[in-house]
Order: structure tokens, then sequence, then C-alpha cells
């Protein structure tokens, strides 16, 4: 489970940029992961209080925007939801897509007191 060391990292990041903020309590982060990224939301929610225990997050909450996994047909342009047509255009049949969306993973937002 790679999403440990992901948190922790997260976590990490978002002190040193605390600190040089001077920023002393934190209200919440928003991260947005991918759908087709190798973290998994759940995963990072059930984690997150262990991660920042004894920490400035340790009692901030945790928020997860999932981004979809979008594709562009590489045949007919349509663009479409990757996972939902298993990787298939729905308009044309083909399997040849150009990725748009779904890989990310980045701290959206550090909301503050």
């Amino acid at each position: 489970m790679h999403e440990l060391g992901v948190i922790v990292d997260v976590v990490e990041k978002i002190e040193r940029i605390a600190e040089e903020q001077n920023i002393t309590e934190i209200e919440a982060i928003v991260l947005q992961i991918g759908e087709l990224s190798s973290m998994i939301p759940k995963y990072m929610q059930s984690l997150y209080p262990a991660a920042t225990e004894g920490t400035i997050l340790e009692h901030s909450r945790l928020e997860i925007e999932v981004i979809p996994g979008n594709g562009r047909c590489r045949n007919c342009s349509q663009i479409f939801r990757l996972i939902q047509e298993k990787g298939v255009c729905p308009s044309c049949g083909e399997k040849d897509f150009e990725l748009l969306s779904g890989k990310e993973f980045m701290i959206k937002e550090i909301l503050c007191y």
C-alpha cells in the first residue's frame, strides 16, 4: 500500500508550506486524484489520521476531488470517459485514444482557519 508513503509526503510538504507562511492551524487540505492514477481515495482517507498525528494537520480534514479519466479518440475525436467505456470509443468503436485527464495527483488547496 504505497498510499501511506504518499500521504506522509503530502503532510510533510504542507508542514513546510505552513512554516514558510507562518500558518499555525490548518482546517483542511484538498487533493485532486485522477481516477486512473495509482492512488486509491478511500485508502488515502483511512490513512490520513495516522499520517497527520502529532503534526499541524492533526485536527484537519482531508477532502478528495476525483478527476475523471477522459480520452479523445484518435479516429473520430470523440471525448469519452475511459473507465465507463472500457477504453472503447462509444462513437466509432476504436480503442485508440489520447489520454486527456485522470492520472493527476496534486494538492489543490490548503484551507486555514
